[in-house]
């Protein structure tokens, strides 16, 4: 079972594996129907589209994330529709080395499925190393999914700043308040600390040795237990890379507050900090 990552060639020994279901989930934020389009044009054999912006999140609304989190009942419909159940295992992809795909890792992983991976170093690796692709448009077999939620894994708006630790996944420019090139205010979370989501990232785009990995989250959390800690990033997406790298190095899953920074820098009253 692979529950945090899963390289090329065990993913290409395991094609032909009837229990095995692939997502691409690629994506472009600036362009919305990139992904699809690119998934239409190739693709891994048998893996089937989703979409961030359509599937993974909700429609966005005043003083909420650009990517609100669904709610339970329509993340178990979604699961059902793309044929998961708790024997499948499943691997996920995109093109941003994980970014895209650690979102539907952390909902999986929220809804209580644990045979869940992303593919180390993403479309990239896997055309890199010529694995075989396809054009086929594949339509998923419907299975029944119905799980709870792990609802202490998520934090809302007005409980985040009850959190010792506070981490945000955002590039250092933007966690600084230099600039803000999507959300309506530049700034961070006062309090947090920061953890750009691509640091667990090595030169060639894969994940760094678990050793490392470990390392480094050691000394982000410090006294901290990793699962008193809270992420965000801008819109509940690429913090959940962090919490990937957190658990593939063997700690317990971390909060995610999932509203983020479009929600807090959206909603009236909240304190927002800089650093110089």
């Amino acid at each position: 079972m692979y529950k945090t990552l899963i390289d090329f060639n065990s993913l290409l020994n395991q094609l032909d594996n009837n229990n095995l279901v692939i997502f691409d989930v690629r994506y472009d934020l600036m362009n919305k129907s990139a992904g699809r389009e690119a998934y239409s044009l190739s693709h891994i054999p048998g893996a089937i589209y989703v979409d961030l912006g359509l599937d993974l999140s909700r429609k966005p609304s005043t003083n909420r994330s650009r990517h609100p989190l669904p709610q339970t009942e329509t993340m178990n419909k979604l699961f059902s529709e793309l044929g998961i159940n708790s024997n499948k295992q499943v691997i996920i992809y995109d093109n941003v080395f994980g970014a895209f795909a650690a979102r539907l890792w952390w909902m999986l992983n929220h809804m209580q499925h644990k045979r869940v991976a992303v593919l180390d170093g993403g479309w990239q690796q896997w055309i890199n190393s010529q694995g075989p692709t396809c054009s086929k448009i594949e339509k998923p077999k419907e299975s029944k999914f119905n799980n709870a939620a792990m609802n202490d894994s998520v934090v809302c708006i007005e409980r985040v700043r009850n959190f010792d630790l506070i981490i945000d996944s955002r590039e250092p420019s933007r966690y600084r308040g230099d600039s803000e090139p999507i959300d309506k205010k530049a700034g961070h979370i006062p309090n947090a600390i920061n953890r750009f989501w691509k640091n667990n990232l090595n030169n060639s785009g894969l994940f760094k040795e678990q050793n490392i990995l470990v390392e480094e989250f050691e000394e982000l959390f410090g006294e901290t237990s990793s699962e008193n800690a809270v992420f965000y990033c801008g819109s509940g997406v690429t913090a959940c890379h962090n919490l990937l790298a957190a658990v593939h190095a063997g700690f317990n899953l971390p909060r995610l507050y999932a509203g983020s920074w479009s929600e807090w820098c959206a909603t009236s009253g909240k304190e927002i900090a800089v650093s110089n």
